[in-house]
């Protein structure tokens, strides 16, 4: 049983999520959510150990799909699969499209899209060096009550365009990195964490705005 290291996570209570409507799968209607999610109103920090198992909560994490459009106009997504190190033992050795982590209360007092912003930047910076400029957009919503991992989380999607295909691992365990094409990815999709299967569908059934 791997250790967590004491910190305090952003988190809602889930009954906030099931009161603004909650789903299965993908919800790019980021309107209805975000807004009261990110209410310091509704948010709280709270010890990541003791809501890592307590669905009663849901912390937020911002998921980040890297994309660049080539000359020709095709797309490429940037993955990578977790090494087994990994601090969340549930996703070790699996292929992910998303980038992202925990927002921590070191990120800001207020529990607000400030220190979310905050939180999304920093894990960003710590886990990959992006070479060149890129922009961002809010794409969505993951949640996967199916198992564990999911019951606890509420992943928020952003898209980020970079200006050339350069990203290099930051952490020894973010291997195996590199861009593929969407269709690429799928045919390894049985390899992906289940909100990246979540996020290649929606990409392929064109729900992610």
């Amino acid at each position: 049983m791997s250790v967590i290291p004491h910190e305090d996570v952003l988190v809602v209570p889930r009954a906030l999520f099931d009161e603004a409507g909650s789903f299965q799968g993908f919800c790019g209607d980021t309107s209805a959510y975000l807004p009261v999610l990110l209410d310091p109103r509704h948010t709280s920090w709270r010890p990541r150990a003791s809501v890592e198992d307590d669905p009663s909560f849901k912390q937020l994490i911002p998921y980040c799909v890297l994309a660049h459009r080539g000359a020709d106009g095709s797309v490429t997504y940037f993955s990578y699969t977790r090494g087994g190190g990994q601090s969340e033992a549930r996703l070790r050795a699996k292929r992910s499209v998303g980038i992202g982590g925990h927002i921590s209360s070191t990120d800001g007092e207020h529990g607000d899209d400030t220190s979310y912003e905050a939180g999304m930047r920093r894990e960003l910076a710590e886990e990959i060096a992006i070479g060149g400029g890129w922009t961002g957009r809010c794409v969505g919503l993951i949640n996967d009550d199916s198992n564990a991992v999911g019951s606890v989380h509420l992943g928020i999607v952003h898209i980020l365009e970079l200006e050339r295909p350069d990203v290099v691992s930051q952490e020894s365990e973010l291997v195996e990195c590199g861009f593929a094409t969407l269709d690429a990815l799928l045919a390894n999709r049985d390899r992906f964490e289940t909100w990246s299967q979540i996020v290649l569908d929606s990409l392929a059934a064109g729900r992610v705005g």
